[in-house]
């Protein structure tokens, strides 16, 4: 059987400049999988791999780009699954870690839980020997910026987000 992988960018709009940015990170997320899925990696390895690849792409707001919180710090969620045995592992809230899936990975399979968060997921990123990095190295500037603006009076941050994925997708809409 001839291994499939599907990679998408999120939800949303992108607006044209971040265009060919984002399909470019799109195309090396599924190529990266697939790779993987070529030499005998199982559907969840190429999952991850998929996943870390946008983490580390600042065009996608997840680890490096990720959205900011109130605060204007990265707060990271990931959740992964193994649809041979519908295991999952999922972590929330998570910081100074570049690669969540990877944490959310070790959740599914080295503990009985389904879901750790903040500060629980920090004990055990540190046993599982996940490296930290600064928090500041997950800010980008476009992230600084989306926080700026949604904290002005009258700012719509759910309508600002719209703008954010809509390429990675397609734009059947607007050609």
């Amino acid at each position: 059987m001839k291994p499939v992988i599907v990679v998408h960018g999120g939800a949303g709009r992108i607006f044209r400049e971040r265009e060919e940015g984002c399909r470019a990170g799109v195309v090396r997320a599924a190529l990266r999988g697939y790779a993987l899925l070529k030499q005998g990696g199982t559907a969840v390895d190429a999952v991850e791999e998929a996943v870390r690849s946008m983490e580390d792409d600042p065009h996608f707001n997840a680890g490096c780009g990720s959205v900011l919180n109130e605060k204007g710090e990265v707060e990271m969620d990931a959740i992964i699954m193994d649809g041979k045995n519908l295991d999952s592992g999922a972590v929330s809230a998570v910081k100074c870690i570049a690669n969540p899936i990877k944490l959310a990975r070790l959740v599914m399979e080295k503990t009985k839980h389904m879901l750790l968060t903040d500060h629980g997921a920090h004990l055990f990123a540190q046993a599982m020997g996940i490296p930290e990095i600064p928090g500041e190295k997950l800010i980008t500037e476009r992230s600084r910026e989306r926080w700026k603006k949604n904290l002005e009076p009258d700012s719509n941050p759910e309508e600002f987000q719209n703008d954010y994925a809509e390429t990675c997708l397609g734009r059947t809409d607007r050609r």
